[in-house]
């Protein structure tokens, strides 16, 4: 091992001495090949296949006690051990094929196979799709995961419910199912979730090549539903969940009118299945069973432990992966330069390729050139020299000579001319080179573009335009088959310039005249053709080469294969390009050589044509690739009677490809015995830009015998080269490629940065420098410098040569012999986080894990993605159409772990797509640029994914770690010394406002009714709108009055003063009459949305639950909804004889109280006002007298409203702001609500903006989910609604009431679509209010307008506000939330010191004012709890005032702008609810952030919500499009939220539009929809857990 070859590198291993091989006869080496082919296709099982192997082999192999057969790693292994056998110079010669076990082809497959057998199958959670519907199971079916469920019987099916039998597994009897169950729930590291149920009898699972997933993931999360449905379990054994859910209340309500509602309280929930987690999220077991699975797949990462935490005041930066001190490094001496041997002169060879025409065309008519086959392998036509040299004559004259535009010849020669021939028509296609040669014109070769929209169709129309082709020769039978245009033209091509397309059948052109004949010079440095060729990123060029290159290649091919006058060579590539071309088209016609064309569409159709053709013609040359020896092989079995003894010379074209060596290995096996010898597979490398760079010589030539390396795929991934001795899994066996072409000097260079020579043991891109390569790409100067022009230097910087090199993109290394090493090529090459990783190997090994029995045709694509700057691996691969969820999930995970294994790197995302669906190239080839971009747009449409970005990606910022916070006195000193203010404002001081406010003078809302209705009893005061726009109901202050007393008369006698009353109206004047008629009965009014007709068992729960949680001891209602209460149907949703009593006022007697409840105090309590927060929690707030008028006046200065106002409202009236709008301001204003239930829109969208319109409304509020719909629904219709005059421009504010951050993208696109209609840009802008203050923020009517800022996205994470520039990478627009009410003051305090803040320092709003709520109204008695939410204190500063904290982080900022009283003004940032923060990596995280970079990532998500779970980030989106773009999702969604946020997505849950849950706000309920998920409720399309 220590003695180094001449070359100074490590040993690359020979082909052995006969003592090392297995000694297996002929026949039962031809079974075993037959075994490993049925396997193969999948005709037979991975067991039966073990079985009849075992049966063959068992003569041959000393057993080995206890262990069956089929197990051994029989000695191939050993023998490989002793890693280089000294080989005598005797010992080489070629005839002897004794063929070292070690590299037998399926070597790889085996280590793939021993890799997998390594992981005792890590159980994943499968993802679950929404048409495999499970089959429950019952439990005494499910077998508990500590015994074996593999059956004794190897050759039988698994049985699912086989009761135990086998060994106890791991030393300990079969646990009780409790004791099992309960260990399962409490996630301990011995659950993960029934994943040891591989544990084959006797220990066996880890020999076995082929562990079985036992029990398929579906049935085993079934079977566990059905047990959690059967156990009793304790809250406390789930999952901690770490969401941060406030503690404000527990108490879980759904969306009303979407529908969500789970069970609601206790007493009626009936689910036994359904668990609970410690905060009483109702939890199906499937679902949080797959995420227990997957965290204890997380457990285990391989990833570098983080270092230190990064502190606080630096920005979170991307961690830059520190080279491994311990990688593997370049040892050997620098290479030298490597020189073919001398191009032999040999006198006849012609001067130039059209006189070699010209001379067989003329010395030898009647010898054949070309013979084309149908698809029935029937020959067609040969055409001879003779035919070729006049065919081509006759073609030139006529380009040259017939076709002219306005009396100018068409072409000159030096044009260029694109050749669009059929793969089928190979004789056209010569005809039509060499009459373009004669004629002196360029032919640039292209495939036939079938569709407008083939991949890469429009990269080789840039290529025709940029080489200023204007004509396009074909055959007639092409023309007719191109699409046509309208005119009968052939269509022009997306990209493509336009063309004349001339059709080069005998018909068309002319004989030349007796005195006409084509020029034929020597070689020139003029360009003869250009061949076009495909970078990595899919975009085409044109290689150029020059005449005297074409040349030379010929003759270079011409001595390196000893081709000889009028040989038969069969050719299975592709004639336009690469080796069919220069083989089949050009060095054939030097040499007079008759070439036997075989179309792709034959081999498609008969696999072995090219062997029977070789047998037929007794061809002494083959031209291949290594998929046509594969593919004959899998036909073989039919064929007995041909032979190949004929044949001296295999060459395999992409013999550079790592898995060609299997092929030729396995070829070779099967044809042996057909007379193929050994030494006549000639292996070759060769590059477009190169031409062919090195290929194995004919045995005749007496060249050394060919080498075999054994390489450590760890070394490669480093780039230096380490023959394998210890780790017999991750190597890689490459075969040389021969010797460098004659007349060539080759060198190995570095990859990146300046071309330094390599060392000896160093992998580099091989240069070549020969008279025989391309001279540039065409118009591409830059590209050419690089890649034509090299100059390689030596480690002192001193040019190896003064001609220039050309770049191959092989990446190699040449080896003892000096023979040429491939292992991989520059397309391939993947650089993940600083080592390379070659696409091909991926492929390779991918390939190994049960090769045909899954993937389609072994059609798999790997490449590398950019995410978060490193390269990212993506597999994609077609699975055969019979194959089951259960087949692609276990094929799926188990590729994972072989390409970890072998190449120790992770796979970011593993995609199956159907069979036929990947994007091919001409020649069936997979596009691989095309499904590049396909994944990236979400164009792949897999029917499978599975991403892994927590094992891939290692490379996050480390979680952050907040400082311990500096003390309130140094904060407030630091602040005043850097002159910063401290955040407060406020609006205008009330007591300073002289108005002539007649309501002020009263303390009660009620009496402010009373006295309208005496003052001006005919003034109107509401006007509620239905869907057509009229007038559905009206009020004037007295009918209002008289409505209320009555209420109030039918209430007295019944009801004791205090009591709560829940009206339940659907909205209308009832709603408001009943109101004050509580209010003059001394009752408390709770005003609850009634309940959906068509979803009551959704919606009614949440009624009764704000009745109960009230303590409402009566309802009033219609008529109508009191049937509903009492239905049927509502039986089945609640327990209706445990309402209180309901009253119906619709008929109610005309009586009249002579007295009205007076209230003793104006701090008595009003009314109540529930509302559901976005957190899923119903919180009720207490309102007092005095706090509801200081309300209203507080609007009606803002507003500035006056009993002539008109104002139009588009909102639900039952809490928060919505309520005070439409039952109390306007009866303290006295001016005039036009109501539009926001309801009426869902059949007229048109209704609220009409009545703004028609009622010249100049104050309007609506909520978000109204402006969205109008967005949405009149976008298009804006002409339609002028020509019906609805004019905006009256409108001076339209206001949306929220209790979010401001969402800007929303409100400009509804300003600019309504532009038109006259709607001011200044005039939409939002509010701000929440549950302890309705009303914060209003715009108003006067005071400047609503501000916007940027701020850095990144900084927002920390708690910070840094303000940056429009659209600085990163920034994100917050607009301010209206202007600060009068008697408003706000404060931002930190959240944890509660100390003040500076100005622009984020924090929590705190606010104090006459119109906060008093308190919580909740049923648990948990006030306490939250008093602080109502008064509370600063921890210093003025620690006087008492404040009520909002629970929102926002922002003050002074601006330039003036306010009314001249002072400059405060604008108000709100940036998110605290309770909705997702606590992520030490970060906070707002999740709108998120949900907007997932909306963008692709046009088919329509919403987007996002939860955590037990730590892990779940995005759930809708889907609006076809179901088959549900998967498209899953990467780009991942991608986005780690480019954007760091964060990497745990799951995603593809769902249909309208699952996520939105309240009456429009605002999304991400608590119910994460209860709704764990529940099992969601019905997803996909549900993908990312590993």
């Amino acid at each position: 091992m220590a003695e180094r070859t001449s070359t100074g590198l490590l040993p690359v291993m020979l082909e052995p001495t006969p003592a090392v091989a297995m000694t297996l006869p002929a026949e039962v080496r031809e079974k075993l090949a037959e075994l490993e082919l049925e396997l193969s296709e999948g005709d037979i099982t991975q067991k039966g296949y073990e079985k009849k192997r075992s049966k063959l082999l068992a003569p041959y192999i000393p057993q080995i006690q206890g262990v069956d057969p089929s197990l051994q790693i029989d000695n191939r292994i050993q023998t490989s051990s002793q890693a280089v056998l000294p080989v005598s110079k005797h010992n080489k010669s070629r005839a002897n094929n004794a063929r070292d076990e070690r590299f037998r082809s399926d070597l790889h497959t085996e280590a793939v196979q021993a890799a997998l057998a390594k992981y005792k199958e890590r159980k994943m959670p499968m993802p679950s799709k929404r048409r495999s519907v499970l089959v429950q199971s019952s439990v005494e079916a499910c077998t508990p995961p500590d015994t074996s469920s593999a059956s004794e019987d190897e050759g039988s099916l698994r049985r699912q419910g086989r009761l135990p039998t086998s060994t106890p597994y791991q030393g300990h009897s079969h646990p009780a199912v409790e004791h099992w169950f309960n260990r399962v729930i409490q996630g301990s590291s011995t659950s993960s979730s029934a994943s040891s149920t591989s544990s084959h009898p006797g220990g066996r699972s880890v020999t076995n090549t082929s562990t079985h997933i036992g029990l398929n993931a579906n049935a085993t999360a079934t079977a566990l539903a059905d047990l959690m449905a059967h156990t009793q379990l304790d809250n406390h054994s789930a999952p901690p969940d770490v969401t941060g859910l406030s503690e404000r209340s527990s108490i879980h309500v759904e969306r009303p009118h979407l529908g969500s509602v789970r069970g609601v309280s206790r007493s009626y929930n009936h689910h036994t299945s359904v668990m609970e987690t410690a905060d009483g999220v109702p939890v199906n077991s499937r679902v949080s069973n797959k995420i227990q699975q997957l965290l204890n797949t997380l457990k285990r990462p391989k990833r570098p432990p983080l270092r230190e935490f990064f502190v606080d005041d630096f920005e979170e930066l991307l961690d830059v992966q520190q080279p491994d001190p311990n990688q593997p490094r370049p040892e050997g001496q620098q290479m030298s330069p490597l020189e073919g041997e001398a191009l032999g002169i040999v006198t006849n060879w012609p001067p130039s390729l059209p006189a070699a025409l010209q001379r067989w065309g003329t010395t030898h008519p009647k010898s054949p050139c070309l013979t084309s086959l149908d698809n029935a392998g029937k020959p067609v036509y040969t055409l001879t020299y003779g035919k070729l040299w006049t065919r081509s004559q006759k073609l030139a004259y006529t380009l040259l000579h017939k076709l002219s535009s306005r009396n100018e010849p068409l072409l000159m020669p030096g044009d260029r001319v694109a050749l669009v021939f059929p793969n089928n028509d190979p004789v056209m296609f010569m005809v039509a080179f060499y009459g373009c040669l004669l004629a002196e014109l360029v032919p640039v070769p292209i495939e036939v573009p079938l569709t407008r929209k083939d991949a890469g169709s429009q990269q080789i129309g840039f290529l025709l335009g940029s080489c200023g082709v204007t004509l396009a020769l074909t055959t007639d039978a092409c023309q007719k088959g191109l699409p046509k245009a309208q005119t009968g033209e052939v269509a022009t091509f997306k990209g493509w310039p336009r063309l004349l397309w001339f059709v080069t059948d005998g018909k068309h052109v002319v004989k030349p005249p007796k005195d006409w004949h084509p020029q034929i010079r020597e070689a020139s440095n003029d360009i003869a053709y250009i061949e076009y060729k495909t970078s990595k990123e899919g975009s085409t060029m044109g290689v150029t080469v020059s005449h005297s290159a074409m040349l030379a290649h010929c003759q270079a091919l011409t001595q390196a294969c000893g081709y000889t006058e009028a040989e038969t060579i069969t050719n299975v590539l592709d004639f336009k390009r690469e080796a069919g071309l220069w083989h089949g088209v050009l060095t054939s016609v030097m040499n007079r050589m008759h070439v036997i064309s075989i179309p792709y569409s034959l081999m498609k159709v008969n696999p072995l044509s090219w062997i029977q053709k070789v047998h037929m013609y007794k061809a002494r040359v083959a031209v291949v690739k290594s998929r046509d020896m594969h593919w004959s092989l899998l036909a073989q079995r039919d064929q007995r009677d041909i032979s190949l003894s004929s044949l001296r010379m295999l060459i395999v074209a992409d013999g550079a490809n790592p898995w060609s060596i299997s092929s030729c290995d396995a070829f070779l096996n099967v044809f042996q015995s057909r007379g193929l010898r050994p030494e006549v597979i000639c292996p070759c490398a060769s590059s477009s830009e190169a031409m062919t760079v090195a290929i194995r010589r004919p045995p005749e030539m007496g060249v050394p015998p060919p080498g075999k390396a054994v390489l450590s795929m760890s070394g490669l991934s480093h780039g230096v080269i380490r023959v394998d001795t210890e780790e017999k899994l991750s190597v890689l066996t490459v075969q040389d490629v021969g010797q460098v072409m004659s007349g060539a000097l080759i060198c190995v260079v570095r990859v990146e940065g300046t071309p330094y020579l390599c060392q000896t043991d160093e992998v580099g891109e091989i240069c070549v420098s020969s008279a025989s390569s391309g001279l540039a790409y065409y118009g591409l100067p830059g590209m050419t410098k690089n890649i034509f022009e090299t100059i390689p230097v030596k480690s002192s910087r001193v040019p190896v040569s003064d001609r220039p090199f050309t770049r191959t993109s092989l990446l190699g290394f040449v080896g003892p012999d000096n023979l040429v090493f491939i292992v991989g090529k520059m397309e391939g090459l993947m650089v993940v986080s600083g080592r390379r990783h070659n696409a091909d190997d991926v492929v390779a090994t991918a390939l190994a894990v049960e090769p045909m029995k899954f993937v389609y045709r072994g059609r798999i694509a790997v490449f590398s993605v950019s995410v978060l700057r490193d390269e990212r691996v993506v597999v994609v691969a077609e699975q055969r159409p019979d194959s089951s969820e259960e087949d692609s999930f276990q094929w799926m995970s188990r590729v994972l772990q072989a390409i970890d294994s072998i190449h120790q790197v992770g796979v970011y995302c593993l995609a199956l797509v159907p069979a036929n669906t990947l994007p091919k190239t001409p020649l069936g080839g997979i596009h691989i640029s095309e499904t590049k971009q396909r994944f990236l747009e979400g164009a792949l449409h897999p029917c499978n994914v599975l991403m892994c970005p927590h094992t891939c990606v290692t490379n996050l910022p480390k979680p952050r770690q907040k400082q311990p916070e500096v003390g309130p006195a140094s904060m407030i000193v630091g602040n005043l010394v850097a002159g910063k203010r401290i955040a407060q404002a406020c609006g205008r001081d009330l007591g300073q406002l002289e108005d002539n406010d007649q309501a002020r003078k009263f303390l009660y809302i009620q009496d402010v009714l009373q006295w309208r209705a005496q003052a001006t009893p005919d003034h109107p005061l509401f006007l509620v709108l239905n869907a057509k726009g009229t007038v559905a109901s009206t009020a004037t202050c007295l009918q209002l009055h008289k409505r209320a007393e009555r209420v109030a008369a039918s209430l007295m006698g019944r009801l004791n003063t205090g009591d709560h009353v829940a009206l339940v109206y659907p909205p209308g004047i009832d709603l408001i009459a009943t109101f004050y008629g509580c209010l003059y009965a001394g009752c408390v009014p709770v005003t609850v949305r009634p309940p959906h007709p068509q979803n009551l068992a959704t919606t009614l729960p949440t009624v009764k639950m704000i009745v109960e949680v009230s303590k409402s001891v009566c309802i009033l209602t219609t008529q109508a909804i009191m049937k509903l209460l009492k239905s049927k149907e509502a039986t089945a949703a609640v327990d209706i004889k445990s309402w209180p009593a309901v009253l119906d006022t619709d008929d109610l007697p005309r009586k009249k109280n002579s007295h009205f409840y007076k209230p003793p105090t104006p701090e008595m309590l009003a009314y109540l006002d529930f509302s559901v927060s976005t957190t899923g929690i119903l919180a009720g707030v207490k309102m007092s007298h005095a706090a509801t008028g200081a309300l209203c006046r507080s609007i009606k200065l803002q507003c500035e409203l006056y009993p002539s106002r008109q104002i139009a409202i588009c909102l639900d009236p039952y809490c928060g702001l919505g309520l005070a709008l439409w039952c109390l301001c306007s009866v303290y204003s006295g001016h005039q609500s036009i109501l539009v239930p926001p309801l009426e829109l869902e059949s007229n969208v048109s209704v609220w903006l009409t009545a703004v319109s028609q009622y010249k409304a100049r104050v309007t509020f609506c909520s978000y989910s109204v402006m969205e719909m109008c967005t949405k629904g009149l976008g298009s219709q804006t002409e339609a609604l002028r020509l019906r005059n609805v004019n905006l421009s009256c409108v001076r504010t339209c206001m949306v009431v929220a209790e979010e951050r401001p969402r800007i993208a929303l409100t400009q696109s509804f300003s600019k679509i309504f532009k038109d209609l006259g709607l001011s840009p200044r005039a939409v802008s939002t509010t701000f209010g929440c549950r302890v203050n309705v009303a914060i923020c209003l715009q108003g009517t006067s005071g400047p307008d609503p501000t916007t800022v940027y701020v850095d996205m990144r900084a927002l994470r920390h708690d910070r506000v840094r303000l940056v520039e429009r659209g600085s990478p990163h920034s994100l627009p917050l607009m301010e939330s209206g202007k600060i009410l009068p008697g408003v003051k706000v404060i931002i305090a930190n959240t944890e010191t509660k100390g003040p803040l500076g100005d622009s320092h984020l924090g929590e709003v705190w606010v104090s004012s006459p119109h906060n709520a008093t308190g919580y109204y909740t049923v648990y008695g948990e006030e306490a709890l939250h008093a602080d939410h109502f008064n509370t204190k600063l921890s210093f500063g003025d620690t006087q005032t008492v404040w009520a904290r909002t629970g929102y982080l926002g922002f003050l900022r002074r601006t330039e702008l003036t306010d009314a009283s001249g002072e400059r003004h405060d604008a108000l940032y709100v940036v998110g609810s605290l309770d909705e923060t997702l606590e992520l990596r030490g970060m906070r995280y707002h999740p709108i952030d998120i949900e907007t970079s997932v909306i963008r990532s692709h046009k088919s998500i329509a919403e987007c919500a996002v939860f955590t779970w037990t730590n892990l980030l779940v995005v759930v989106v809708e889907l609006e499009g076809s179901e088959q773009e549900a998967l498209d999702l899953v990467a780009l969604v991942t991608n986005v939220v780690l480019e954007e946020h760091y964060l990497i997505v745990g799951v995603v849950v593809v769902v249909d539009p309208g699952v996520i849950p939105i309240n009456s706000r429009g605002e999304k309920q991400r608590m119910h929809l994460r209860d709704g998920f764990l529940a099992d409720q969601l019905d997803p399309i996909y549900v993908a857990y990312n590993m």
